[in-house]
């Protein structure tokens, strides 16, 4: 299993999809799964730790689990079948420990109100993990830089139409 940490929640513009970007504390991989709006803002409220008036569905959940006796160990995104991500919550009572099946937004909205640990299964970041390329402009100095400066100060845009 693969210990991660949530990045970012990134939004698209070109619906009302979230991506929850989850990173691989020993590595640069990043996990991209996407999630719906609601359970973006879910992860989002308590991430930026902001009060609610009244407790929210995975606040619920998760005092729900607490006051039978339960306590939330980990979340873990086990398997990718079809381009549908599938996790479970592992959940000790007591002397039992129990998995529910879960959708991975619920679980990691649920996981950052409990504290737990988010896993990722070492298959599942094999095949839909990505490692973001290099900064270009890292390890660059004024020198690689200062023959597109000469260029750009070189240029005449005394023509151009001002606005």
């Amino acid at each position: 299993m693969v210990q991660v940490k949530i990045e970012s929640i990134r939004a698209s513009l070109m619906s009302e999809h979230r991506l929850v970007i989850l990173k691989d504390i020993n590595s640069e991989r990043l996990l991209p799964i996407w999630i719906g709006r609601c359970e973006a803002e879910a992860i989002a409220i308590r991430l930026q730790n902001i009060e609610t008036p009244r407790p929210l569905t995975h606040d619920l959940l998760n005092h729900a689990i607490s006051d039978l006796g339960g306590e939330i160990i980990s979340i873990t995104v086990h398997d990718l079948r079809n381009s549908t991500f599938y996790a479970q919550i592992a959940v000790n009572l007591g002397t039992k420990s129990v998995k529910i099946d879960s959708r991975p937004s619920d679980a990691i909205a649920l996981a950052v109100r409990a504290d737990a640990t988010i896993l990722v299964a070492e298959h599942v970041m094999a095949e839909a993990s990505i490692v973001p390329e290099p900064d270009i402009t890292e390890g660059q100095d004024d020198q690689e830089l200062s023959a597109f400066r000469e260029f750009i100060n070189t240029l005449d845009l005394g023509d151009l139409p001002v606005q």
